[in-house]
């Protein structure tokens, strides 16, 4: 991975302008306990002219027991800052190589490498030019963190946890969406977004799946746009995409316990509210395969059963009542 292309998917893009909304999250998981992290910090500017505003939230997903959730800010954003910081506000900071932040009952210091490039999920000329209303970009795909997180005052040591740290930038959530982060082994990963855009006429249409897969040191599909022949299928517990990319026929199974999943509720910048409801202890089946002569063959196949990291999302009137399990 080149300094510059890590520089270009991370550093902070919003410039002032109101309603717009800037994330930047790590997902991690322990591949022997299965317990979990979710660190998420955003740039909220709000799309009523009101003064922008930074906040968050952690939560830790035990190996045995319910997740938990800490809420931190919101806090004014502050004057820009001039160390080498993406995020530096409400919970703390994210920087290259390292996560850092209190909120609550929790404080979390964490380091991570990956030696590979970004896996842009989204054309990386429509994140440069901001074609769509939001799109993403996995900073590091096949994290591997070390550090420490204290819950109550009780300390869990990370080490070897596999996950992701990733940025967000556009004017708000999808109407409806899934997302699906696997760790693969090594380097390699999966990274889906599969959405609803919110803008009217297109409400109603069935969501569009973006999909990358990198493995051997290559991505696939070679293109970056979406998979207009790969369908979705979007509920709870149990979600799937299925169709067809090129040659081949993709499918991909996610379960989302409900013990495993956290629901929260936040507003977008134009006020309206979403729901998300995630786990980093999601089970996640892909299967790769062709057809020829009728026969069909599995080229490649991944089970992760507890570490998957998974997340289905509503915006609006759509948007489920929640009860938040926060963590006093």
């Amino acid at each position: 991975m080149t300094p510059n292309e890590l520089a270009l998917a991370a550093a902070a893009r919003w410039r002032g302008q109101s309603g717009r909304l800037e994330v930047w999250y790590a997902t991690l998981s322990d591949p022997v306990s299965h317990a979990g992290l979710w660190v998420h910090h955003e740039v909220v500017a709000p799309a009523d002219g009101s003064p922008p505003f930074t906040h968050g939230w952690i939560t830790w997903f035990p190996a045995q027991g319910e997740p938990h959730t800490q809420r931190f800010g919101p806090e004014p954003l502050r004057a820009p800052h001039h160390d080498d910081s993406w995020y530096r506000g409400a919970g703390g900071r994210v920087a290259p190589g390292s996560l850092v932040g209190r909120a609550g009952a929790m404080d979390w210091d964490l380091r991570w490498t990956d030696p590979g490039p970004p896996l842009w999920t989204f054309p990386r000329f429509i994140w440069e030019r901001e074609l769509l209303p939001g799109a993403q970009v996995v900073l590091a795909p096949a994290a591997e963190f070390r550090g420490t997180l204290s819950v109550n005052g009780t300390p869990h040591k990370i080490s070897g946890w596999r996950g992701a740290v990733s940025h967000i930038y556009g004017h708000g959530n999808a109407e409806r969406w899934g997302w699906i982060h696997a760790d693969l082994g090594g380097p390699d990963a999966l990274e889906v977004v599969t959405a609803v855009s919110r803008r009217p006429g297109l409400r109603a249409l069935r969501p569009v799946a973006f999909i990358r897969l990198r493995t051997d040191g290559r991505d696939w599909p070679g293109s970056t746009l979406p998979a207009i022949r790969v369908r979705t299928a979007l509920d709870l517990p149990n979600w799937q995409l299925e169709g067809r990319i090129g040659k081949h026929d993709i499918r991909i199974r996610v379960n989302q316990p409900a013990d495993r999943c956290v629901s929260l509720r936040y507003q977008d910048p134009d006020g309206a509210t979403a729901v998300c409801t995630n786990t980093e202890q999601a089970d996640i089946h892909v299967e790769i395969s062709h057809r020829r002569r009728g026969v069909r063959t599995v080229d490649r196949s991944w089970s992760l059963l507890g570490t998957g990291h998974a997340e289905i999302g509503f915006r609006g009137d759509a948007a489920p009542a929640v009860n938040e399990r926060m963590h006093g």
